[in-house]
């Protein structure tokens, strides 16, 4: 086959332009090991590419989210909604992106960029992915620390080394299989949408109120405050490392590897992850409603820490339960991103740098690396130093967006590279808004801490 014909025909072994004709596949010990069907009805083929977009949403509801949207719906009310719904549709669109970088060429987003990128290139957007997964394992931390002192009465400290434990997770789900691996995240989802339905229910949010809170306010940007939880829950929604992850794990399924199995592959995928993340939407928007509905309007405006919220949650909206289901969800939530930031850590290394260490060891050295400032911060300034932090961390995160937007957006657009799978002119000019408005919310935002 010619060179020109790679361009607009994709090949068996589809590789970026300049990319190692022998390089590994992403994840070698999972790749295409889930069966697909090549006919029967609609559903079963929907339900077997089911699984990589939950375990994708599993990053935009994790403990993170919680720190933002209490903060938000307490001190705003339902005005920041249409943060989140402008979040969940980036990320919606992202996403979509990913898998179908992944699906089409074969590779996942680092071994594209390593393909493309020269060495200094790689090793910045290497480290700028790293220390969003640290970011993110921190919320993790932070908030598995919290759920076992809410449930268990053990302390911040001692909660967050036992977090450590968690390294071990993974690599016994994996090790039965990533079909199991994905029933057990999807198990987990339901217990947090579950749970959050009956508080919902429970404060009886007026409609009317949320509804107005989907429009956007001009106050968002003109509000230093406000500006900062926004740019938290955009951080804390759209997840860096989790566009290098759906890459990835799409392509655990055993789609034909030919124009017409990768393009039937391309739609199931983003029908997968575009169900699974309005789930995600509804966790979100479930979490800032439930502060704005309980604290807003009684007096508790202030809260801004997710024990603070635990405490007041049953007496406020009147039923016993309320509490213990907040932080049972907060729990599942952790465990939940302990498994998918792990596995994004993975993909990142391997990815980028070509190394190979034991997941066991990777977790537990990025683990170690986010227990450190948790012990630090709780034993000097306590728990509403750890709040602040998890506050933080998601502000960080939305820092690294442009370093893997931008990439994967270049990627996706480039017909040498995507060949007929290259997205079409609209998409990419929708796509390219979506990144000039995570480039202006954090040039914003740090213009502000520049100006104190």
């Amino acid at each position: 086959m010619s060179k020109g014909q790679a361009v607009h025909k994709p090949r068996e072994n589809w590789t970026f332009a300049g990319a190692d004709e022998d390089a590994r596949p992403s994840l070698p010990e999972v790749n295409g090991t889930v069966r697909v069907p090549t006919g029967g009805p609609w559903l079963r083929r929907l339900f077997a590419f089911l699984g990589p977009g939950y375990m994708v949403s599993v990053g935009y509801m994790d403990p993170g989210n919680w720190a933002t949207d209490l903060a938000g719906g307490a001190q705003f009310g339902y005005r920041l909604l249409c943060v989140i719904l402008l979040s969940n549709l980036m990320a919606i669109l992202l996403q979509a992106l990913s898998c179908r970088l992944g699906i089409a060429t074969g590779r996942d987003l680092a071994q594209a960029c390593r393909d493309s990128y020269s060495r200094p290139v790689n090793l910045l957007l290497w480290l700028a992915c790293e220390v969003a997964i640290i970011a993110c394992d921190l919320a993790e931390v932070i908030g598995t620390a919290i759920a076992l002192q809410l449930l268990f009465g053990i302390p911040l400290i001692g909660g967050a080394l036992i977090a450590a434990l968690d390294a071990f997770l993974l690599l016994i789900l994996m090790n039965k299989g990533f079909r199991f691996l994905e029933a057990f995240v999807i198990a987990l989802l339901v217990v947090i949408a579950t749970c959050f339905a009956i508080q919902i229910a429970a404060a009886a949010p007026p409609v009317g109120a949320m509804l107005r809170g989907f429009i956007p306010s001009p106050e968002i940007a003109t509000n230093k405050d406000m500006l900062y939880v926004a740019i938290g829950i955009l951080g804390a929604t759209v997840m860096p490392h989790n566009l290098y992850l759906h890459s990835s794990i799409v392509q655990t399924r055993a789609y034909a590897r030919d124009e017409a199995g990768r393009r039937d592959a391309i739609t199931w995928a983003t029908a997968d992850s575009t169900i699974a993340l309005m789930l995600a939407l509804f966790v979100n928007a479930a979490i800032l409603v439930l502060a704005a509905a309980a604290f807003h309007t009684s007096g508790h405006a202030d809260v801004a820490e997710i024990g603070q919220a635990f405490e007041l949650l049953s007496p406020v909206l009147g039923l016993g339960i309320a509490s213990t289901l907040f932080a049972v969800a907060l729990l599942a939530s952790g465990l939940n991103s302990t498994v998918t930031a792990t596995l994004a850590g993975q993909i990142v290394m391997e990815g980028f740098l070509r190394l190979r260490i034991p997941p066991w060891a990777r977790r537990l050295i990025t683990r170690g690396i986010a227990i450190v400032p948790v012990v630090v911060v709780t034993a000097l300034y306590g728990e509403s130093g750890t709040a602040k932090l998890l506050v933080f961390s998601q502000v960080v995160l939305s820092m690294q967006l442009p370093f893997a937007v931008i990439p994967l957006v270049r990627f996706v657009s480039d017909r040498r590279k995507m060949g007929v799978f290259t997205i079409p002119r609209w998409a990419a000019g929708l796509s390219w808004i979506v990144a000039g408005i995570i480039l202006v919310l954090n040039g914003k935002l740090l213009l502000d801490i520049a100006t104190g």
